[in-house]
């Protein structure tokens, strides 16, 4: 079994790119779960084989504590952690060989409390993987860029699990545009000369800086363009799991 947490800003797409790629892999003949890690879902795209809104309920938690949508979410992000014995149970009982794990909408409900390691780290004790969304439409801005990519380092520094990093929705924008993008992620110099010729005082400053600082430490974040709206790159995103979680081997033998 294999656990494959998907992780973004909000809006970048996760709970689509879930429902699709879950498609896309049974099609490819693949034994798949999903598991809906966002108690504060009120629709999402897909059925949940694991659901954590069994377990806590938001509604429920604003009216007994007397708390905001806001305070309702970080209460429940932290409670998820004392069921974990349980939804791990869950998730084990359903014996699939790939599980994809959709994540708050508020990524920082899930990346940046003391709860969302603690869960990673104890959902089953099976090989895991992290994929980050970089929202394509967010990303043309080089600034923005850097603010993902800075985003995505702290991710890794949080989770220390391998990465894989999607430029999602891509079917939003001109090829030429993506293509863009995709040469920022794979060429360092490509990235600092569009913040050059972009940005200007303190944003150019700060933007060459940060993009800097995260090169120095190693940290490379080749872009894949996918899109679940046309399933454009599902096959290279695919490829690269399996390179990482199965050393190549489909996850279903």
């Amino acid at each position: 079994m294999f656990i494959v947490f998907i992780i973004g800003t909000a809006g970048s797409g996760k709970s689509l790119l879930t429902a699709a790629f879950n498609e896309w892999l049974k099609i490819s003949k693949q034994d798949v779960a999903l598991v809906n890690l966002d108690p504060g879902a009120l629709k999402i795209p897909y059925s949940p084989d694991v659901d954590v809104r069994n377990y806590v309920n938001v509604g429920s938690l604003m009216e007994e504590y007397g708390l905001g949508p806001n305070g309702a979410l970080v209460m429940a992000a932290d409670l998820i952690a004392d069921e974990i014995e349980q939804i791990s149970k869950e998730i084990e009982e359903l014996k699939s060989d790939i599980v994809l794990v959709d994540t708050s909408g508020q990524m920082e409900l899930f990346a940046f409390r003391a709860s969302g390691p603690y869960i990673a780290s104890e959902l089953t004790k099976e090989s895991k993987a992290i994929v980050y969304l970089f929202d394509s439409v967010f990303s043309v801005n080089p600034l923005n860029y850097v603010s993902n990519l800075f985003l995505s380092a702290a991710i890794y520094n949080r989770f220390l699990l391998p990465q894989v990093y999607l430029l999602s929705k891509c079917d939003l924008l001109p090829k030429h545009e993506t293509e863009r993008i995709v040469q920022w992620s794979a060429d360092p110099n490509a990235l600092e000369n569009a913040v050059d010729q972009k940005l200007e005082g303190t944003k150019r400053l700060l933007s060459r800086n940060m993009m800097k600082a995260i090169y120095q430490l190693g940290l490379r974040f080749l872009l894949i363009p996918v899109s679940a709206k046309t399933n454009e790159g599902m096959t290279n995103f695919n490829m690269t799991l399996e390179r990482i979680l199965a050393e190549g081997e489909k996850y279903t033998t």
